[in-house]
């Protein structure tokens, strides 16, 4: 059987940061070939990031990215690199009309395409395009309607992007009738909790189905809310798995396969194979190499246990909306509760504690254990901190309006949040808002006070899961002989927005435990108030419940964005009006 030696460079990039993700792309091409690779790929849109949004829009930047791609592949032939084929993702345009899609000629196109000799001597755009969730492809491209085949040392090698797999149909069944002998897919898929299982099940699936090995490739680090967390993986015909790279870590995957050479009764070039795609083959090189000894023959990386995997991805999701962005530093505001003690722990992870900044806020109804125990976060952490009182202000505010009830409370959470962004406008901190899923389903925070802020970490993360974070957190300190970042009385006390005297969140909200398990249902899996009702929850508590959730849309539009975690975080996952009449009957 050939052998080839197949490099995944599973790297990061930053949308529209054309020069800086061309150099990535070299210096991973320099080490895959150092590794002896044969053939190199880079995940989806490697060169634009993903997902570029309303940028495909914009002739300009598909033009600047067509230009990219051309002098990225005349810079890996200068430097050397010319006669090791990479396939490189970016963004293109169509040369024709598409009548059948209603896109004219210079359309937008999710490609990919093959580098070789300083020249592009294949290129084909994703078929399947997702329009669900976060995705809004088919509003921008126009879908691929090739069968793209590179021979490369006596091997067929079939090409696809992403949803070309999650997807029945296309190119997988197509790999299988144009008798591929390996069937490689490059992706930027999101991160969501679980998905890590699913995907797996999904590249056995697809390779047994295309009747060859099969290469996911994915990217990894964070774009805005988005998540990537590698987790690539190779599988052989039969659904095995040959090997899988680790979760939120970039790197270069390398293996050694043995793959069928090329058949005789492989589909011919321009041949229209399954769903109508037309083979279009290129041939770099038809003899198989000499037999060699393999050095790479695989490995399996040791999957993260969720609360540590969820963690990793809030981590992820913070560093790289503060570095990308140019942001130096973050400022928190420190209650000493569980939420902002949660998020600064995972600001110090992902931007280091001496780029971390803390207030403590205290009013008259601060309790004296909520500001000790934000003073200890900071001691175990070593965050910056300080405390400013905001009773001087709240007394002149009280003077000249006479407030009362909800007025008044309203009225600390946004003199907190005043004070957070003139502290953040005079030393160029970005403040982190602290509100967790919980809380935002519901409305239960104060627009303009705890909702302020540049980014929001824990925006989709449920509060039951908030407390397992941080017990989880100081699980893993402990058992690496550190100090435990979170006090544990932030962690054993009843959560308390502490507005009035001996309040708790309980005053106005279910247990969290009761409340979360309606607000999945209702939120992630958008089941109807009968169907919660049917689950085992009380009726009136669920009408409650889902008229908080549909009351709050207002705010939740207002909210900085955050890391999305689940399968339907708030903004883009989850579109509903603002002004709607409709409820849910229970």
């Amino acid at each position: 059987m050939p052998q080839l030696r197949l490099a995944l460079n599973q790297t990061d990039s930053r949308v529209g940061d054309l020069a800086a993700n061309s150099e990535a792309v070299v210096r991973w091409t320099r080490h895959s070939a150092e590794q002896g690779a044969h053939l190199v790929a880079f995940p989806e849109m490697v060169l634009t990031g993903y997902p570029v949004e309303d940028l495909a829009l914009r002739s300009s930047f598909v033009e600047a990215s067509r230009a990219a791609l051309r002098a990225l592949a005349a810079r890996l032939a200068e430097e050397g690199l010319g006669e090791l084929p990479v396939v490189v993702g970016y963004l293109d345009r169509c040369e024709t009309a598409q009548p059948k899609y209603g896109m004219p000629a210079g359309a937008p196109r999710n490609a990919a395409a093959v580098l070789h000799r300083g020249e592009v001597v294949l290129a084909f755009a994703k078929h399947h395009l997702p329009n669900y969730g976060v995705f809004d492809e088919f509003r921008y491209f126009v879908p691929g309607d090739t069968m793209p085949v590179l021979r490369v040392h006596g091997v067929d090698v079939a090409l696809a992007i992403c949803e070309d797999l999650w997807q029945d149909g296309g190119r997988v069944p197509a790999a299988r009738t144009a008798r591929a002998g390996l069937l490689l897919s490059v992706n930027a898929s999101p991160y969501e909790r679980e998905k890590d299982d699913t995907r797996l099940e999904l590249v056995r699936k697809r390779a047994q189905e295309a009747g060859c090995t099969t290469a996911y490739l994915a990217m990894t680090g964070g774009q805005d809310e988005l998540v990537f967390d590698g987790d690539s993986i190779v599988v052989g015909a039969d659904g095995e798995v040959i090997a899988r790279a680790p979760q939120f870590t970039e790197g270069c995957v390398v293996l050694d396969l043995d793959l069928p050479g090329v058949a005789t009764d492989a589909a011919a070039d321009g041949q229209r194979v399954d769903d109508g795609l037309r083979v279009e083959r290129v041939v770099l090189s038809e003899e198989p190499l000499p037999a060699y000894e393999p050095r790479f023959t695989g490995g399996y990386t040791e999957r993260l246990d969720d609360d540590e995997e969820v963690y990793t991805a809030l981590v992820t999701g913070l560093r790289a909306y503060v570095r990308k962005n140019g942001f130096r530093s973050v400022l928190i505001g420190l209650s000493g509760g569980i939420d902002s003690a949660l998020v600064a722990a995972i600001a110090c992870d992902a931007v280091g504690a001496e780029n971390v900044y803390g207030i403590s806020m205290p009013s008259k109804y601060s309790s004296e254990h909520s500001k000790g125990d934000a003073a200890e976060l900071a001691r175990r952490t070593g965050l910056h901190f300080r405390t400013v009182s905001i009773a001087p202000m709240f007394d002149a505010y009280m003077g000249a309006l006479g407030l009362t009830g909800l007025a008044e409370e309203n009225l600390q959470s946004r003199l907190r949040g005043t004070l957070l962004m003139a502290v953040s406008n005079q030393e160029g901190h970005i403040v982190l808002a602290p509100g967790n899923k919980s809380e935002l389903a519901v409305g239960y925070s104060t627009l303009y006070g705890d909702s302020v802020g540049a980014y929001g970490p824990i925006k989709d993360v449920y509060k039951t899961s908030v407390f397992r974070l941080a017990e989880w957190r100081n699980r893993a300190a402990a058992e690496r002989g550190e100090t435990p970042p979170i006090p544990e009385n932030s962690i054993s006390k009843p959560p308390s927005a502490e507005l009035r005297p001996g309040q708790v969140d309980t005053d106005s909200l279910p247990d969290y435990p009761v409340l979360d398990a309606i607000l999945e249902l209702y939120v992630d899996r958008d089941r109807g108030g009968d169907e919660i009702v049917a689950a085992g929850y009380d009726r009136e508590l669920v009408v409650k419940t889902l008229t908080m959730v549909d009351r709050a849309e207002y705010k939740r539009r207002q909210y900085p964005p955050g890391t999305k975690i689940s399968a339907k975080g708030f903004g883009k996952d989850r579109r509903l009006p603002i002004t709607d009449g409709w409820r849910e009957q229970a």
